[in-house]
């Protein structure tokens, strides 16, 4: 279930209450997101729409704990976010969220595989560990036989699959997508929409996405609107089905 109306109870993967951000631009405060509660069950897949500067990329950074809000709190399996020191937030986001970026974000000197296995390396997961969980997560993605190749060598969708591989790796409490199909042609969204879609239905993920693109939307089983930093509805969308 997903409710913006404040009223849900502590059984919610994700709870915010009264959450604000403003930021100062010169004498001027410029109030990004107003008053906004939101309950989302585990297992949701959850798409943000509205305007550009409406606040959903800066929703989705108060919610992965990327930044602080002016006021409210955020909590995430039990864990009051605000609340944490600069050290326990970082422990917390690398065990708690994997992000899925619109630009991929690969490093292009290392393989598939390296770059998968990079928020594992500040686990104390073995090397034997750490290539149980690389490997699992490439082959959910389907990306087993490329494990070897560097970004260079592999497609838009493909790069993008490398990222959600990084993404999942730590088995993260949710996911976090910025406009995960922004780069890609019709063809390699609509293949990362059904991945996305696969990680709820068959692995119980937990996916808050950012989207301007309709279809993109549609694959969630809710859509939320972000009219000036307010949300203002949520319709059951085409993942529901």
């Amino acid at each position: 279930m997903v409710r913006i109306d404040g009223n849900g109870d502590e059984s919610s993967l994700v709870r915010v209450r009264g959450l604000n951000k403003t930021y100062q631009r010169g004498g001027e405060e410029i109030h990004v997101l107003q008053g906004l509660n939101l309950d989302v069950d585990a297992g949701e897949f959850v798409a943000f729409m509205g305007p550009s500067g409406s606040g959903k990329t800066t929703l989705l950074n108060l919610l992965g704990g990327l930044d602080l809000p002016s006021a409210g709190s955020i909590t995430v399996a039990g864990d009051e976010i605000t609340q944490m020191s600069a050290r326990k937030l970082t422990a917390w986001r690398a065990r708690h969220v994997g992000f899925v970026f619109q630009m991929y974000n690969l490093i292009p000197v290392l393989t598939a595989y390296q770059n998968v296995e990079l928020p594992l390396l500040l686990t104390g997961l073995s090397t034997a560990e750490r290539r149980k969980h690389v490997e699992t997560a490439l082959a959910v993605v389907g990306l087993a036989d490329r494990m070897h190749s560097y970004p260079r060598q592999l497609s838009g969708g493909q790069e993008q699959r490398v990222g959600i591989a990084r993404a999942i790796v730590a088995d993260p409490t949710f996911l976090l997508c910025d406009e995960p199909t922004g780069d890609l042609d019709r063809k390699s969204a609509d293949e990362i929409l059904d991945l996305l879609a696969r990680l709820v239905r068959e692995h119980g993920k937990t996916v808050l996405m950012v989207t301007h693109d309709p279809l993109a939307a549609d694959r969630a089983r809710v859509v939320l609107h972000l009219e000036k930093g307010v949300l203002v509805d949520a319709v059951m969308a085409g993942g529901a089905r």
